[in-house]
């Protein structure tokens, strides 16, 4: 009888909260300097409540059938049906949570629902990630990782909940998952076809996490606001970025095919001595923050000054990285002459569109060297780091071991 009391009380209370902000708009402007903020919480406050409740209803609607027995042809049409407010779009959120709310792995994420701690759209993102997490990590990380994720949905938003996942793969993910996530996400780098817009060109362009970090330590520099003593700098960033990559391809095209003289972009990593060499964990970007997974960074350190910045075990710094670990200009000129392109038999890249590849990792104690080294083209470089392809050189050729 409590109970049903309760319940009269809280719907008599909805409706009179109902009646009393109808109209509210009109009547603003009775409200002080003061009071506007104190009643901007309020109002949220009773939102939040709101939404809970709604979590709630839905839920026990759910589990007992009343979904189920009425003429809807689904769970979101009955939201619709009786929160027309709803056909404005949201409904498959509000359904998704209070579905997920009554599993037994989801019971801190629906107290924190309930209690009006966590809003429906951050919880939908939690689950959504947590979905795609899950068969990622280890099983025993799993209760921790979505404490973790309550608590950031707490007070961030969807943007700062799908910023863990690499974190959360490098930390706690099965063997090897993280490095195998960034093999993926190379396969899929794409720029599109251009697209005609009023005289503009548009184009699509998805880059993996290290091609992010290559074209943004690039990028930076080039895209920088450039004032003179006369007159401001008035372009946007986005418009600076636009000429900077044009910029880019000049300098690429005025080359003609020469060998660089200097080293590629420049981009730090700080990463941990055991992860580097047994290549588990993660290495972190100091430009960006991005995560890279071990073998990656073992790639790129080949041919570019992207140098670890090697940690101990009490993350005291080993190592900045050393000139002498790059391809110099006149290493990289003999083995153009000597490879004339990518030396995996039947690809037939250019020594222009190639890296300088250790057969030796200098991590492995390689040396930087004419008979450690060997031209591969992007996409073969990849694959010789993922699936660990040795070859022996000497002064005249390359034999790769395939």
């Amino acid at each position: 009888m409590q109970g049903t009391l309760d319940i009269e009380a809280a719907r008599r209370a909805v409706a009179a909260a109902t009646a009393s902000l109808t109209g509210l708009a009109a009547q603003m402007f009775a409200v002080g300097n003061a009071e506007l903020g104190p009643f901007f919480r309020q109002v949220d406050d009773l939102g939040r409540q709101v939404e809970a409740a709604r979590v709630a209803i839905l839920a026990e609607a759910l589990a007992r059938g009343v979904v189920a027995e009425s003429d809807c042809p689904s769970v979101t049409a009955w939201v619709i049906q009786w929160a027309p407010s709803y056909r404005a779009g949201g409904a498959a959120q509000l359904v998704a949570v209070a579905q997920a709310s009554r599993a037994v792995r989801n019971a801190a994420l629906a107290a924190a629902v309930l209690g009006a701690r966590v809003g429906v759209r951050n919880a939908s993102v939690v689950l959504a990630e947590m979905d795609k997490l899950r068969p990622r990590l280890r099983d025993e990380a799993l209760e921790s990782v979505l404490d973790g994720f309550i608590q950031i949905a707490t007070d961030h938003g969807p943007r700062e909940i799908r910023a863990l996942r690499d974190m959360l793969i490098a930390t706690y993910g099965r063997q090897e998952e993280f490095q195998t996530r960034h093999d993926q996400l190379k396969a899929v780098v794409s720029l599109s076809q251009p697209f005609d817009d009023d005289g503009m060109a548009e184009y699509r362009l998805r880059l993996d996490p290290e091609g992010k970090e290559v074209l943004e330590a690039i990028l930076g520099p080039l895209s920088a606001p450039r004032p003179t003593p006369t007159c401001s700098d008035l372009r946007s960033s986005d418009q600076r970025r636009g000429e900077a990559l044009i910029e880019i391809c000049r300098r690429a095209a005025a080359a003609a095919g020469a060998a660089p003289t200097t080293t590629k972009a420049a981009v730090f990593v700080t990463v941990d001595l055991a992860d580097l060499q047994t290549r588990c964990g993660a290495g972190a970007s100091l430009l960006t923050g991005q995560l890279l997974a071990p073998e990656t960074i073992r790639r790129i350190a080949c041919d570019a000054s992207i140098i670890p910045v090697v940690l101990g075990s009490d993350s005291e710094v080993l190592d900045v990285g050393r000139a002498r670990r790059l391809f110099t200009p006149g290493i990289l000129r003999a083995l153009w002459l000597r490879d004339k392109g990518c030396t995996i038999p039947g690809c037939g890249a250019p020594p222009f569109w190639a890296d300088a590849h250790h057969l030796i990792h200098w991590v492995d104690g390689g040396p930087t060297s004419l008979t450690n080294g060997a031209l591969l083209c992007g996409r073969h470089h990849t694959i010789a780091h993922q699936r660990g392809w040795t070859a022996t050189a000497t002064t005249s050729e390359v034999t790769w071991h395939l």
